[in-house]
């Protein structure tokens, strides 16, 4: 590895870079460049629109130019004055044309973007607008260039005209339409996937047509038949050598270290039975039913499901939401790097232990001193010598890694004394996040060679975090939903949310509509009541099982093979078949939920962490009390993925994670991450409330489901059912025979489907099921399974209802 010498001049650059990009990245500036950018757009528009109307009478001024110009009495009749016509004419008879008006709608844009008034896609709209620019300076030259001769305007301006000319002169005219249109085309898939598939549609109808009218004029004369039409379907590292003068001398080494600085580096199915052709043979028709066989079912030639269709114009939140702060950026002290080095050095030579080599790497919040020993050392002896340490570099949260795993060297963890933020602007937008192609990607912050750290919720598949009052669980569980929202389109992903405390998830209501799932009758999307937090947790159960019943009718294993078959329709809906999203449930302050409810909260729980990772739910408990009757054995042994904040005791430390460590962790957001065999150290992203209010206001404003995501309904076995003999017949629900005639149509007794299609409230719609009950149109309850529907067909339900009339 290439090395250099760390010397003042390149220090100077390095800070006066960083003040230059502080200062392009100044809120206020951008907010005036982009104001300026707007009014200029303004002024175009004006110009362009004016010339249409002044463009002929300010010929001579454009053309005399110069003194003209810049003269008071000029004459200009351009609401935009001299400047205005001259740039009017340049802009559109010398350059595009009238596609020239894209220039103003993409000034516009830039403007509105550095303002943060409207979200828009940079980049995309560059191309879009380049592209519809040169285009239309085509289009407008070939479709109106002879038709306005005498005209002061050029249609396609000078671009068109020339390239248009030239593009004639080698393919001919006909060639260059041919060539505006496959461009056209290639535009609009560009812009919107769907233009594919209508055109698709669009050709295959026509040749449809085209084939039964041959077939129609080829066919014997008989009697009229009318055909039937069918359906179309991302380390800044630094290393010392302090070498001693010889191996064998069993005294230490007094020759000073050399020192030398690493240069940064960059972290970074079968298809249906086709009918036979009719033959000569007398034989009547003959029909097997094979019985249900899921793989059978194909939904014919048509574009693959998309599950974003509905919410197609959703945009995820920019990155430009979250705080940027001055002091995140890695930076090396090098007159601290030695004195910890030194008193390193000088404590373990005081107790006889000689150092071979050491090298430190500098991490946000800590930095780690790998060592090696000189021969015959024990490592238990530096273990012992923990607070010596501490007590030498007269700090706090000294962790002594003995030995480092794969690596043959003793690693001790130094707090750094300027510590630096790890804001969630450098986590969520790095290359490593953006392009990572995990099923549930969290972003937990950095790790001690500042390396972004990441998981994959799909492959842990629970998290348990826990730690002490204000040392960054909150923040954490920030991090975990942040990093899913910036992921995970609505369509893909829902949130159960439980917050005994009632005040940390209420900043995620107002996404109730996008990503949050709860019970039909649920009033709040955030539940905080415990005895609705058994009821939900008992619905998630009843959707797993019901998931579990969905995969062994696909075939399947697992929610991803799952729903790569529903999207190339190879699952009927009709069979009850659907996409599935990824539900997460969250709890916040788990130790106070099993005080209260116990067993009931446990055993819901242990059954989603034991079955639910193949159907894709997956759950992150949190707690400020790491004691063995919160965190029992049954919690430990399916939660293998475990976050550890900064605790008060060894005993603690060792019931999160059955190890020392959490206990001499800095807090702050200083954590240790356990999946394995070892644990990571980990300083956690930042995110701060007003970030989040932000994001999830981002999100709210857009356009959102009807409702949230309703779990199925749960019915407690030993509660028993429903209580038939209150239910007055005589006085019938006005929706009665309305919902009575839903049910047997959709053969499939709901409440929640009785909810959704009349938009009413649950406790009315329970009252309507009971009724349906009483007068035998639907059976009783079945628990997690839905209600048997008695009636056959409507005939069978009109004489039931006219018994009631």
């Amino acid at each position: 590895m290439a090395k250099k010498q760390v010397t003042p001049k390149n220090e100077q650059k390095a800070v006066l870079f960083d003040q230059i990009v502080a200062t392009l990245k100044n809120e206020t500036l951008r907010f005036i460049c982009g104001l300026i950018l707007v009014i200029f757009a303004i002024f175009l528009l004006l110009a362009f629109t004016s010339f249409f109307v002044t463009g002929a009478a300010d010929q001579s001024l454009v053309e005399g130019g110069g003194d003209v110009l810049i003269s008071t009495h000029n004459g200009a009749k351009n609401y935009a004055g001299s400047r205005g016509a001259q740039l009017a004419e340049f802009l559109i008879n010398d350059c595009f044309g009238l596609s020239a008006f894209f220039i103003v709608l993409f000034v516009g844009v830039v403007g509105l973007k550095w303002m943060r008034v409207r979200r828009f896609r940079l980049v995309r709209w560059f191309v879009g607008c380049a592209l519809a620019l040169v285009w239309f300076s085509l289009f407008f030259s070939m479709l109106l260039q002879g038709y306005f001769p005498s005209s002061f305007i050029n249609p396609g301006g000078m671009h068109g005209l020339n390239i248009s000319r030239w593009m004639a002169s080698q393919v001919g005219v006909p060639g260059v339409w041919m060539i505006l249109l496959v461009v056209a085309v290639g535009y609009l898939a560009y812009l919107n996937a769907h233009t594919v598939v209508w055109l698709r549609k669009l050709l295959t109808l026509s040749f449809l047509k085209r084939t039964k009218r041959e077939k129609r004029d080829d066919a014997p004369l008989a009697a009229p038949i009318e055909s039937r039409e069918g359906e179309t379907p991302e380390a800044f590292t630094t290393s010392w050598q302090a070498r001693g003068s010889g191996e064998t001398p069993p005294t230490p080494p007094q020759a000073d270290p050399t020192f030398e600085v690493e240069a940064p580096q960059e972290a970074d199915a079968d298809e249906p039975a086709k009918e036979s052709d009719a033959g000569e043979a007398k034989d009547p028709d003959f029909l097997i039913d094979a019985g249900e066989e899921e793989e059978a079912y194909h939904g014919g030639e048509q574009e693959p499901y998309d599950p974003r269709r509905d919410l197609s114009n959703y945009h995820f939140p920019p990155i430009e939401l979250m705080k940027f702060y001055d002091n995140a950026e890695p930076s090396i002290d090098m007159d601290e790097q030695n004195a910890n080095k030194d008193r390193i050095i000088n404590t373990l030579r005081s107790f006889g232990i000689g150092i071979n080599t050491i090298k430190a790497t500098v991490g946000p919040t800590v930095t780690l001193y790998e060592i090696t020993t000189e021969k015959g050392v024990r490592i238990s002896k530096i273990r012992g010598l923990e607070d010596d340490i501490a007590l030498s570099l007269s700090a706090l949260g000294i962790r002594i890694i003995a030995p480092i795993p794969g690596k043959g060297t003793i690693g001790i963890e130094v707090p750094n004394s300027n510590p630096k933020i790890v804001s969630g602007q450098s986590i969520i937008g790095s290359k490593k996040f953006q392009e990572s192609t995990a099923d549930l990607p969290i972003a937990l912050g950095k790790n001690i060679s500042n390396e972004v750290f990441m998981v994959d919720l799909c492959k842990m598949p629970h998290i348990l975090v826990a730690g002490a009052t204000g040392q960054g669980k909150s923040v954490g569980l920030n991090a975990i939903i942040t990093s899913l929202l910036y992921k995970k389109h609505p369509s893909e992903l829902k949130f159960v949310l439980v917050d005994p405390k009632k005040v940390e998830f209420s900043i995620y209501s107002v996404i109730e509509r996008h990503y949050l799932a709860k019970l039909p009758d649920g009033d709040e999307p955030i539940i905080t009541d415990v005895r609705k937090v058994v009821q939900t947790l008992n619905s998630v159960c009843v959707e797993m099982d019901t998931r579990y019943d969905l995969l062994k009718l696909a075939h399947v294993r697992n929610i991803k093979e799952y729903n790569a078959k529903f999207i190339d329709h190879r699952l009927n809906p009709e069979k009850g078949h659907k996409f599935m999203p990824y539900i997460v449930v969250i709890i916040d302050e788990f130790g106070d939920l099993i005080m209260t409810a116990g067993k009931e909260i446990e055993l819901p729980i242990a059954r989603i962490a034991q079955l639910a990772r193949a159907v894709g739910i997956h759950m992150i408990i949190a707690t400020q009390r790491p004691t063995t009757n919160i965190i029992t054995g049954t919690i430990k042994a399916n939660f293998p993925a475990r976050v550890a904040f900064r605790v008060s005791s060894m005993i603690d430390s060792r019931t999160i994670l059955d190890r020392p460590g959490a206990n001499q962790l800095i807090g702050r957001g200083d954590m240790l991450f356990l999946q394995g065999a070892d644990p990571v150290r980990v300083q956690c992203a930042f995110i701060d409330t007003p970030e989040v209010e932000e994001i999830t206001r981002f999100i709210s404003k857009q356009q959102g489901y009807p409702t949230a995501f309703f779990l199925p309904e749960y019915v407690d076995e030993n509660g028993g059912g429903s209580d038939l003999g209150d239910v007055d017949m005589g006085r019938l629900d006005p929706l009665f025979e309305e919902a009575a005639r839903l049910v047997v149509i959709h053969q499939q007794g709901s409440t929640s489907l009785i909810q959704r299609k009349f938009a009413i409230g649950y406790n009315r719609a329970g009252r309507l099921m009971d009724q349906l009950e009483k007068a035998g149109i639907v059976g009783p309850t079945q628990g997690s399974k839905p209600r048997d529907v008695l009636c056959v067909d409507e005939a069978d339900l009109e004489m039931r209802l006219n018994n009631f009339k």
